[in-house]
């Protein structure tokens, strides 16, 4: 006779079936689950904020570019006068009084100024013969939290 073993097959249980093994492990993975999903979110909302921030620093960049060169060509349709220096302008952030051609853009430029960059944005104008400067510095602490808060723009042309 010959006898022949048999091998019972243990199939391993990787968790207790019973009410006392399985008990709270979902609820730890739901915690787990809901935590980065909170810190994802956190990341997204912060994202949006500095997306917003730099957004609107941009905007106030380009207005003032748009600013400057709307100057300039006030200039060069009054390029004689431009030349002779009337146009010039030291640092101001007050609007100045209107009066021939030149102080009349001067006093809307200084207006759109501080209309589209806000009430502290300043200009200033130098000319030469041949060349002008034109500088405008805002207020960008709002859109621009981590650099310079009163950025400048310089634009140099010819006349």
């Amino acid at each position: 006779m010959t006898t022949q073993k048999h091998k019972s097959l243990r199939i391993p249980r990787t968790a207790a079936v019973g009410r006392r093994g399985v008990s709270g492990v979902g609820l730890i993975e739901i915690l787990i689950a809901v935590a980065i999903l909170a810190f994802g979110l956190l990341g997204i909302a912060a994202l949006q904020a500095t997306t917003l921030r730099t957004g609107q620093s941009s905007l106030e960049r380009s207005t003032a570019v748009m600013e400057t060169y709307g100057i300039l060509d006030r200039m060069r349709a009054n390029v004689d006068v431009a030349r002779i220096g009337n146009y010039n302008l030291t640092r101001t952030c007050a609007v100045p009084d209107a009066g021939d051609q030149a102080a009349t853009d001067l006093h809307e430029w200084i207006t759109e100024l501080q209309d589209r960059l806000g009430p502290d944005s300043c200009g200033t104008i130098t000319c030469g013969s041949l060349t002008c400067t034109v500088t405008v510095d805002w207020d960008d602490s709002r859109g621009n939290l981590a650099n310079e808060a009163r950025p400048t723009l310089t634009t140099v042309t010819r006349l």
